[in-house]
C-alpha cells in the first residue's frame, strides 16, 4: 500500500512537470512587449512571405526577362530553368547568392544576379478606421502604425492591441502606455500584423 502511494505521488509529479512546461510552450509565443524582447534590426532586412521580389540574371548568351513575384506561402519563389528557390528568411545578398549558384555553372558558364525587393507590407486589422496592408516605406511602431491606417475607431480596445510577428510571435501592446513610453511601442517589421481588438466596455 505504502508503495503504491509512492508511485501514485510520482507520477502525479509528472502529470504537473509535463502540464507546467505545456503551460510554458503555450506562452512563450504570446506576450506581453517588453523592449528586451526586441529582435535586432537585421529582421527588417530579411524577406518574408508576401514580399515581392524582383530577379534579373544578365551576363548570359540567352536574355532573361527580369522576374517579379511575391514570395509565396512556402517561402520560396518559382524561377526558369531552375525551379523553387527559398527566398524568406534571407537578405537580398544571400538570395542573390543562392540564385546564381544554382544557374552556374549548371546551366551558364557565368551569370550576374541582382534581386531588389518590391513594395513591403504590413497589416493593421480590426478596429481602426482605415483596415488593411500599409506599405512598408521607413521605420515605424505600433502606435505610428495604427495613426497610419486612420487612426482607432471609437470601439476600439487601446490596452490589448496584438502586434504578430511573421515568425507567429505575439505581443500585446498597451497602447496608452506606448504613448507614454516609447521604450513600449515596439517596431514593425515588414510581413508584421497588428490586430486591434474591440473593446466590450
Amino acid at each position: 500500500m505504502k508503495f503504491s502511494n509512492i508511485k501514485l505521488a510520482s507520477i502525479l509529479a509528472g502529470v504537473a512537470v509535463s502540464f507546467g512546461a505545456l503551460l510554458l510552450s503555450g506562452c512563450a509565443t504570446n506576450q506581453e512587449w517588453h523592449p528586451e524582447t526586441n529582435g535586432n534590426q537585421e529582421q527588417v532586412a530579411r524577406f518574408h512571405v508576401g514580399d515581392t521580389v524582383i530577379v534579373n540574371v544578365t551576363g548570359v548568351p540567352v536574355d532573361i526577362t527580369p522576374h517579379q513575384e511575391a514570395i509565396k506561402e512556402d517561402g520560396t519563389i518559382t524561377l526558369p530553368d531552375i525551379g523553387k528557390v527559398k527566398a524568406a528568411g534571407k537578405t537580398a545578398g544571400e538570395l542573390q547568392d543562392a540564385i546564381r549558384d544554382l544557374y552556374v555553372p549548371s546551366i551558364y558558364t557565368r551569370a550576374t544576379v541582382t534581386v531588389n525587393v518590391g513594395d513591403r507590407v504590413y497589416y493593421v486589422r480590426g478596429e481602426v478606421k482605415a483596415p488593411g496592408r500599409q506599405v512598408y516605406t521607413a521605420e515605424t511602431t505600433v502606435t505610428r502604425a495604427i495613426t497610419a491606417a486612420g487612426d482607432f475607431t471609437d470601439f476600439s480596445d487601446r490596452k490589448n492591441v496584438w502586434l504578430i510577428r511573421a515568425s507567429g510571435q505575439r505581443f500585446k501592446i498597451n497602447c496608452f502606455k506606448a504613448l507614454e513610453h516609447p521604450e513600449l511601442d515596439p517596431p514593425v517589421y515588414p510581413g508584421d500584423q497588428i490586430e486591434v481588438k474591440k473593446s466590450w466596455w
